[in-house]
């Protein structure tokens, strides 16, 4: 009786010769899941994103870890060796969904999600041994996140959110400019920001339009004889 409670409260038992086993073939997978992580964090890190560098790769190091043990807690004798892997895809889509916002009548985060989907599916092949099948995937996926994005920027076929960044003298003067402007484009002016520094003022407004859109509003607005300079920023929360 006392040795059956012992079993139970000590279910797992591994030698030094197995420990010393598993480290050895986990080695190789486990930073290698790191390597694979961590280029597609650079990646995000290169555009600030949230998921950076070590976001991603501790996600691609978790799921190669838990892949390795699910087969190595199930036991030789264990056909369902990937009871523990199979629960990474609903933890990560927890993780996912956090990174997803709606802001100012629009949704971001929806690409950083995505991406972490990604690398969870990269670290479980990491883990499983599946060299090839990780790099490639990671290739495929650095492409996507930044040779298909380029193509759909040039070609204008995605939609961007640009901070448009208006200075003069005068506000009220430049806000009449900047709505006929934006009439002019079809466009719609929102969530304005206004300040002064000194004698100098500035209006701050986000536009969500295609590249051609862009260029065709920053030309009118460049020519309005109240905008003494326009400046373009990246949005912080365009994904």
């Amino acid at each position: 009786m006392i040795l059956a409670v012992a079993q139970f409260a000590q279910p797992f038992s591994f030698d030094w010769l197995q420990q010393q086993s598993v480290v050895n073939g986990a080695v190789g997978r486990l930073l290698f899941a790191c390597l694979m992580g961590g280029l597609i964090g650079v990646e995000r890190e290169l555009k600030r994103r949230s998921a950076g560098v070590r976001t991603n790769l501790l996600i691609c190091l978790g799921s190669a870890f838990f892949t390795l043990l699910s087969a190595v807690l199930a036991g030789d004798a264990n056909p369902d060796k990937g009871r523990v892997a199979a629960n990474i895809v609903q933890g990560i889509g927890f993780l996912g969904a956090g990174l997803i916002l709606h802001n100012r009548n629009r949704i971001s985060g929806l690409t950083s999600a995505a991406s972490v989907f990604v690398v969870a599916s990269i670290g479980m092949a990491c883990g499983a041994g599946l060299y090839g099948a990780a790099a490639l995937a990671t290739f495929i996926c650095i492409f996507a996140l930044e040779v298909v994005g380029f193509l759909e920027r040039r070609a204008s076929i995605k939609e961007y959110s640009l901070v448009y960044e208006a200075r003069g003298s005068d506000q009220t003067i430049m806000l009449k400019s900047i709505l006929d402007a934006m009439d002019g484009c079809g466009e719609r002016l929102g969530g304005v920001e206004r300040d002064a520094i000194g004698e100098l003022q500035r209006v701050s407004f986000t536009v969500v339009a295609t590249k051609r859109e862009h260029e065709r509003l920053h030309a009118r607005l460049i020519a309005e004889p109240a905008i003494d300079a326009l400046f373009n920023f990246r949005d912080l929360e365009e994904d």
